[in-house]
């Protein structure tokens, strides 16, 4: 009995830990998804971006902003604009809960952020895309990928 409730724990904790996207394995579904080249946006920008905001972890949820907002996801998709965290005022222009961007299905995550890079901010809706990866050679992050 004691083996078998260890193993259902051990199975629970897997079951909750996070999705980390490998680098090409992030790549191949975002270009399956349409992302590249989206709204003139390369697939090394969103993987760029990705990385900066998340480290390709698809449950993350960042620290508070100065303005008290979070993140949520791998591409950190904010509460106070996008997504509805159940903590304050939101224009959840995405109309998702937040939580919908912190499992390991992506789909909505991706859907979101070609709601946001249609607005007049496009990428630069992004800080650490505008930090990391803006004006600069991103290649790198597909780099080696077979897409």
């Amino acid at each position: 009995m004691k083996a078998l409730t260890l193993t259902l724990l051990f199975l629970f904790i897997a079951a909750n830990e996070a999705k980390v996207f490998q680098m090409c394995e992030l790549s191949s579904v975002l270009k399956r998804s349409g992302m590249d080249g989206y709204r003139r946006v390369t697939l090394g920008d969103w993987n760029c971006m990705a990385y900066h905001e998340s480290r390709f972890n698809s449950q993350a949820v960042g620290p508070p902003n100065t303005d008290g907002s979070r993140g949520y996801g791998i591409f950190q998709i904010n509460n106070s604009l996008w997504c509805d965290n159940k903590q304050g005022p939101t224009a959840n222009g995405c109309n998702k809960p937040c939580s919908a961007f912190t499992n390991d299905d992506i789909t909505d995550d991706i859907e979101c952020a070609k709601r946001i890079v249609r607005d007049p901010q496009g990428m630069n809706a992004w800080p650490a895309w505008r930090n990391h990866c803006k004006g600069r050679d991103v290649s790198s992050s597909i780099q080696g990928c077979r897409l």
